[in-house]
């Protein structure tokens, strides 16, 4: 059976130190994104609050939310509302410990599944294990548009989880991650010839067609300079369409029954913040 005809839109916040003021501002995407027919919404690694632990725990701790909770409440209204589809990376806290997670949620609002990330790069190599702590398997969701699974930021670049991922056979990777460049630039050359050919590599290698989004960093997240963009890679490693760095905005990707391997895509328009 084929998979039916769906558009999913990437969206593309400029995150804050105002956790608060991040869900407001996904809430407003959401509604741009509702408005062109988007059956699926997909947000970037650590959507509420950025990438931003430090490894020290009374810092960090503070940067979670429990699943279900106060977020996935929330947005899990908004899907209610519209009727669509949201994925969205979190930082998990669950008791005393945290976790990267990514969650998928469901047309009337409840949770369809939780990935917790399996590749341990997201904190320190001293962080508190006790504290700090990575999932170990690879879920999946049935939706109308094909099954789905998360990979989040460096698991792709785990050559185990790729080939277990690999092994799902899932029609659709939603990847949401965190990336910057140590210098704190925002350069399209560099990331169109040097990094994202190397994620398109790897998506090839997992075989599946992917939804990669990236959050933009604002100047109050100090250190975090997260550039931004969105990509829709086909199955093959093929970049079909891609949404320019520094930039908030969203990306609409026609996601369509696969062609030759390869997705339908357009350019969304930019969203400026107000």
């Amino acid at each position: 059976m084929e998979p039916e005809s769906a558009s999913a839109a990437l969206l593309i916040p400029r995150l804050t130190a105002d956790t608060g003021a991040n869900l407001a501002t996904i809430e407003r995407m959401a509604l741009d994104a509702v408005s062109t027919g988007a059956n699926l919404l997909l947000l970037p690694e650590a959507a509420l609050t950025g990438l931003i632990n430090n490894d020290d725990p009374a810092h960090d701790l503070r940067l979670g939310q429990t699943v279900p909770g106060p977020a996935t409440d929330r947005l899990g209204a908004l899907c209610a509302r519209h009727g669509v589809w949201l994925g969205f990376g979190m930082l998990e806290r669950q008791g005393r410990s945290l976790v990267d997670s990514a969650v998928l949620l469901k047309p009337d609002g409840s949770i369809a599944l939780v990935y917790r990330r399996n590749q341990p790069q997201w904190h320190g190599p001293r962080a508190d294990p006790a504290t700090y702590r990575q999932g170990t398997e690879l879920p999946v969701a049935s939706t109308p548009f094909g099954t789905v699974g998360f990979l989040l930021c460096g698991d792709l670049f785990d050559d185990d989880i790729v080939a277990r991922f690999r092994g799902l056979s899932v029609d659709w990777m939603l990847f949401p991650f965190a990336r910057c460049f140590a210098d704190g630039t925002a350069d399209q050359v560099r990331w169109e010839t040097e990094e994202l050919p190397q994620y398109a590599q790897r998506i090839r290698m997992a075989g599946t067609p992917a939804l990669m989004v990236n959050y933009l960093a604002d100047a109050s997240l100090g250190d975090d300079n997260s550039f931004g963009g969105a990509c829709a890679i086909s199955a093959t490693g093929e970049v079909v369409a891609s949404y320019r760095l520094g930039e908030e905005g969203m990306l609409i990707v026609d996601l369509g029954t696969l062609s030759d391997n390869r997705l339908r895509a357009t350019r969304g328009s930019c969203m400026t913040s107000t």
